[in-house]
């Protein structure tokens, strides 16, 4: 004779303790996340953050983020760091702050799915490019009543592709904790980055290379590689008294721009003062450093500058230096690489010198 087992079924009282004891634990993980990204300041990084903790605390399988490019932009584009989606190389996704969407989206907290969404709006070529994405919730982001981007979040883990009230709450939640957090990091943005060229500031700079030493000289991080390279516009001067400051201000630009292509995100350029840049390469080598410093060279003398029908080019020189940890302060590495820089320009400018402190002895 089979034993029959009586499944016991929660008590309504049961009941109303595990919802409690669910929301003490939710409250606890949001104070956990708002620790989390607000001790993130740095803008690439911070993003990756929250579509983790996105991803992680709503059980989706992907996440992205439309934000702005810049503080006065007119466009939220999605940014490159994003999860679970199929993005389509031949499709830009952005779209401008006055569209019926972000209009649609700004009046509500918790967002929307595609099926509210087009039951309220008119589905352009826009909408239907951001739809191809397959998103099942668009969650907008405001910080002090602004919204200053929105989320999308991919396929729900489990069955049910519907949110729960409750869950919309959490979303809601999140969804402020990393506008907050978002809004934080571009102030900062603002207030450490050159209008001009758009690299940080050379105050900002060594803040960076100093909490960046400190972390090498830490005993997990003995053996990571770092590397100084200072630039220099040859003859800017004349550039200035030939075509005016304006195109000299062009030139600025395009050359920093240059700087920015050959960087990744872990690196930090920045504008020295004048015609001077500065970039830390991290865990770079010397030898690759000068690989990097190189090309960076190479593209600049190449390039072909236009101002009022003229066409303007110029070359660069650079000095490279490496940490050899030794417990070196910054502005000693910097130092080094400043006195390579001026070696090549005794050289003939236009050239790439490392620092006689990273040449192998004899």
């Amino acid at each position: 004779m089979k034993r029959q087992v009586k499944i016991m079924k929660p008590t309504p009282n049961e009941d109303k303790i595990l919802h409690q004891e669910k929301e003490i634990f939710d409250l606890k993980q949001l104070l956990q996340i708002s620790k989390s990204l607000n001790s993130v300041l740095q803008f690439d990084r911070l993003i990756e953050a929250i579509l983790y903790v996105v991803m992680a605390q709503l059980k989706t399988f992907g996440a992205a983020i439309f934000t702005k490019k810049s503080f006065d932009d007119n466009l939220f584009v999605l940014n490159r760091d994003h999860h679970g989606f199929d993005i389509s190389r031949d499709i830009q996704y952005s779209i401008n702050v006055d569209h019926p969407l972000i209009s649609f989206l700004d009046k509500s907290d918790s967002g929307h799915t595609p099926d509210e969404i087009s039951r309220h709006i008119k589905i352009d070529k826009i909408v239907k490019d951001l739809f191809s994405l397959r998103p099942s919730f668009f969650v907008p982001l405001k910080a002090k009543n602004r919204m200053i981007g929105f989320l999308l979040l991919g396929e729900k883990i489990e069955s049910s592709h519907e949110f729960t009230d409750y869950e919309k709450s959490i979303i809601e939640n999140i969804a402020s904790l990393a506008a907050i957090a978002i809004n934080n990091s571009q102030l900062l943005e603002m207030t450490t980055t050159d209008i001009m060229t758009h690299l940080k500031l050379k105050h900002y700079f060594f803040t960076l290379l100093m909490e960046r030493l400190d972390t090498i000289n830490s005993s997990s991080f003995k053996k990571d590689a770092l590397s100084i390279l200072m630039l220099d516009i040859d003859f800017f001067k004349q550039v200035n008294d030939t075509y005016g400051h304006a195109a000299g201000d062009i030139v600025l630009e395009e050359v920093a721009r240059v700087i920015k292509s050959c960087t990744r995100n872990a690196d930090t350029a920045a504008r020295y003062g004048g015609e001077e840049f500065v970039v830390m390469l991290n865990n770079t080598p010397s030898n690759a450093a000068m690989a990097i410093a190189e090309r960076i060279r190479k593209l600049v003398e190449d390039k072909v500058i236009l101002y009022n029908g003229q066409s303007i080019k110029v070359t660069i020189s650079i000095g490279v230096s490496s940490y050899n940890f030794d417990l070196e302060p910054a502005k000693s590495i910097v130092e080094r690489a400043d006195k390579a820089l001026y070696e090549s320009k005794q050289n003939g400018r236009n050239r790439v010198t490392l620092s006689k402190n990273n040449l192998p002895k004899c």
